[in-house]
């Protein structure tokens, strides 16, 4: 099966991915073309404008959470029906896991067989931008580096000595001035999620994708997308229900709640849910009928007051979770679940506090179920990704053993802990929650 495709990968961090990825996503769109949205690792924040850019959910490929199997299929699933498909990279080209490859940019590139747009800071270089995307281009050979975006160039005399240096080494498909208007806002963990800033970031996308359009070559930029060739695989298939009942499952969203995967609302339908999104700034109550509900990650810190003051959404939420109906939490849902964070009340499932701190914890965690339950059992790879601390840091019946260490919480129904998990990388979880739903019949 053949998606036109190519990944924009940089050097390294800040070098401008999201800049000329989501531009360029904007930008084919606005040409009428059906754009499918990609983004390389875990980030929840980045797939937020892809979606905007195209109207599209933005969609992850992290071959350390889901399997390296997978990512063809979860692509071809995505782009279904698309012209074009656009893969923004993650870190610089060959950053992986630890000191290896897994889960890189480059990895997914060789995995999805598609071609390599190199995005390069030059704002502080000139004839040495060869020597940079040469060894780019050779590092390794499986990876190929179709062109590059020459970003933050300074004037025409600058952008002349770069094309000079990259004559007969690479293609130049765009070249793009320092610009402040195209800084989108950030905190600590990237960029600020869509969710909260529009229509800001609306206007965000539309500036990106103008600048892009202006900047790069589209024409050439769709010519490499076509020489990417048949993938070996078929698309994922979240599998469907033959189950009578349709056990309401609520899922939180807003903007304290966005860190989520498009996967996961899938798997649950096709485990025979209904999927409600549920917004715990707004909403006062929980769907009608909810059996279950999955509590993503988010930044609950920024919204703590407000969560706090909505207090028969609390209630319900405990309800639920004491009847024994199914719970997932993670990161931001924990904290929720907790008693208090920052001194400010939460639902009090969890006899535990969550307070905000300077350490950031990130990175991918090798854990092991330690209490069984809906969640499964056996071992699983998650991600961290906060700046809080919940004491204590696990119940009486942890969700996971994480090298020596305890973490999270296994009470009832309820699965909550810090680890983010890609639910397409735990076949059967979406099933095993939605059973623990129809075995409650929850009246809320």
């Amino acid at each position: 099966m053949s998606v036109p495709r190519l990944v924009i990968a940089a050097p390294s961090s800040g070098a401008g991915k999201t800049t000329v990825a989501t531009g360029l996503m904007a930008a084919l769109r606005a040409r009428g073309l059906q754009v499918s949205p990609h983004k390389v690792g875990p980030d929840y924040i980045d797939p937020g404008y892809h979606a905007l850019a195209t109207g599209r959910p933005g969609r992850n490929l992290d071959p350390v959470l889901v399997g390296q199997e997978r990512i063809g299929p979860l692509f071809l699933h995505a782009a279904a029906g698309c012209d074009i498909a656009v893969v923004e990279g993650v870190m610089g080209l060959y950053d992986g896991r630890g000191s290896t490859s897994e889960g890189s940019t480059a990895h997914v590139a060789r995995l999805l067989d598609a071609p390599v747009v190199l995005v390069v800071d030059a704002s502080s270089q000139s004839r040495s931008v060869a020597a940079l995307v040469h060894g780019f281009a050779t590092y390794d050979s499986r990876v190929r580096l179709a062109g590059v975006v020459l970003n933050r160039v300074a004037s025409d005399r600058h952008e002349q000595l770069l094309r000079e240096a990259l004559e007969g080494q690479t293609r130049v498909l765009g070249v793009l001035r320092r610009d402040a208007g195209v800084v989108t806002p950030s905190r600590h963990l990237g960029l600020v999620p869509v969710a909260e800033r529009a229509p800001e970031a609306q206007a965000t996308v539309d500036r990106l994708a103008a600048v892009v359009a202006r900047g790069c070559d589209l024409d050439g930029m769709l010519e490499i997308a076509a020489t990417a060739g048949d993938l070996a695989a078929e698309p994922w298939d979240p599998g469907a229900s033959s189950a009578a009942l349709r056990p309401v499952v609520a899922v939180a969203g807003g903007p304290a709640f966005t860190f989520s995967y498009a996967e996961t609302s899938e798997l649950l339908t096709a485990a025979g849910a209904e999927v409600v999104v549920v917004d715990p700034l707004r909403d006062e109550a929980l769907p009608p009928g909810t059996r279950g509900l999955v509590v993503g990650g988010g930044f609950p810190e920024a919204y703590a007051a407000q969560l706090s003051a909505n207090v028969p959404l609390r209630a319900d939420v405990a309800r639920l979770a004491v009847s024994g109906a199914p719970v997932a939490a993670e990161c931001a849902g924990l904290l929720y679940l907790c008693e208090d964070l920052d001194g400010l009340p939460m639902c009090g499932v969890l006899p535990a506090s969550g307070q905000m701190t300077d350490r950031l914890v990130l990175g991918y965690r090798t854990a092991v179920h330690a209490s069984p339950g809906w969640a499964g059992e056996g071992e699983v790879t998650g991600h961290e990704f906060h700046r809080t601390v919940v004491a204590p840091r696990a119940g009486d019946r942890p969700a996971w053993r994480l090298d020596d260490a305890l973490e999270g919480w296994v009470r009832a129904g309820v699965h909550a802990s810090y680890l983010h998990t890609h639910w397409a990388g735990r076949p059967g979880t979406a099933e095993r929650f939605v059973a623990a739903a129809h075995r409650e019949q929850v009246p809320v």
